[in-house]
């Protein structure tokens, strides 16, 4: 399955980056988070070869969405993956997974470029791509039950449907943005994950001749 490549994937870099151990700062891969402002230096230069690091700024845009900041931030992005990316995957199929989920990422990175062209921060993380699967999931699954477990209580849960807590997600990046979050990142994922379902014809077109089985997360 796809999306446990994905998550090994980046749980494999996320450890490689830091020589193996849980905490602690990005060492290997800590000049490939992606600055938006030497991405548009570097477009605008067509597309000249950073001095310092012997790479083009521009593939920032693609390592960026594999690296995390920290345990808490690589945990719930991985939490998301595993509980909406399945059912997006056996729903366009693994191979247009893939790279939608490229895509997904690439329209985020362009969403947080376009909103702070000038930012020097680094941007990293796979919620961009991972909102691409959030919006999918939004048009092709609305009606899903999706069980909320709370955390300091792990005996107490609640089923909300999947419309809810995607609607909910998706208006709290806009309304409420956080500092040090790249939220205009999760929104353009998000767009382009519901882009990416009407674009192949709409959830029907999209759910057509499937299992069962998809109907329920």
């Amino acid at each position: 399955m796809l999306t446990l490549t994905l998550v090994a994937l980046n749980v494999i870099v996320y450890l490689w980056d830091r020589q193996g151990h849980l905490f602690g700062p990005n060492v290997v891969f800590a000049d490939l988070a992606m600055r938006p402002n030497d991405v548009v230096d570097s477009l605008s230069h067509a597309v000249s070869r950073d001095p310092n690091t012997n790479y083009f700024p521009i593939v920032t845009v693609l390592t960026s969405m594999f690296m995390h900041g920290e345990p808490t931030h690589i945990l719930g992005n991985m939490i998301f993956l595993l509980v909406f990316g399945p059912s997006v995957e056996e729903a366009i199929g693994g191979a247009r997974f893939a790279l939608y989920y490229m895509f997904w990422g690439l329209a985020a990175a362009a969403a947080q470029i376009y909103v702070d062209p000038s930012s020097t921060v680094p941007t990293l993380g796979a919620s961009g791509a991972i909102g691409g699967v959030l919006g999918a999931y939004f048009l092709l699954f609305p009606a899903n039950k999706i069980q909320i477990v709370v955390p300091l209580f792990l005996f107490l849960s609640f089923a909300v449907s999947a419309w809810i807590i995607l609607g909910c997600w998706f208006f709290w990046q806009i309304l409420v943005p956080q500092n040090g979050v790249a939220n205009w990142a999760h929104v353009g994922g998000f767009l382009a994950g519901m882009l990416t379902v009407l674009v192949m014809g709409g959830p029907s077109a999209v759910l057509k001749g499937r299992n069962s089985k998809y109907e329920v997360a």
